[in-house]
């Protein structure tokens, strides 16, 4: 990461929650003509079975607090 990058980074970073989400939105929109034409079908298809999941029972949805906590889990090796 460029210096110019990061502190571009610690500048996002320190606007509050709506205005980062605002930007988080606009770039990821402006990366939206090099993307793969099939991957909204592809992710379609995955939102669809994960669904399906759900609804079946076969997969149990965990609260967020648990779920971070076990994604910090593996980060850090535990």
């Amino acid at each position: 990461m460029t210096q110019e990058v990061s502190e571009l980074l610690k500048k996002a970073l320190a606007l509050p929650a709506e205005a980062r989400a605002a930007l988080a939105g606009s770039l990821l929109e402006s990366l939206e003509d090099t993307l793969d034409p099939s991957a909204e079908e592809e992710w379609n298809q995955e939102i669809a079975r994960r669904i399906a999941e759900l609804d079946s029972g076969n997969v149990k949805p965990i609260p967020w607090a648990e779920a971070r906590r076990q994604i910090s889990a593996i980060l850090n090796g535990r």
